[in-house]
């Protein structure tokens, strides 16, 4: 409950201060040497001012979506690679190439 207080809370204080600044743009604007860039600005605060209660309101329905889905079962493991030794080769380059590669594993496990 104390959690919803402070989202509502924060959103409400975002929109006063907005609407404030938007109100001051418009003064800005009203006056003698205000431009169209302060009236840019006022239609653009209160849209700033909205943004975290729609930012929490849409957090929620993806929380609600979330929830509501199934939860997939995990993909079967693959099966285990069938572990071929150097000497079960019949091609002797692939055979030297395999014993190079193990020599080379054996090397860097031994640093």
């Amino acid at each position: 409950m104390a959690r919803k207080l402070l989202v509502v809370g924060v959103s409400v204080l975002a929109l006063a201060v907005c609407c404030g600044l938007a109100w001051w743009q418009w003064e800005r604007f009203s006056s003698t040497n205000g431009t169209f860039q302060n009236l840019g600005y006022v239609l653009q605060w209160p849209l700033f001012g909205l943004a975290p209660a729609y930012m929490f309101w849409r957090f929620r329905k993806l929380r609600q979506r979330a929830a509501a889905e199934p939860v997939p079962e995990p993909a079967p493991a693959p099966p285990p690679r069938p572990v071929v030794r150097p000497d079960d080769e019949e091609d002797d380059e692939l055979t030297a190439y395999n014993r190079y590669l193990a020599a080379l594993n054996a090397n860097q496990e031994s640093r």
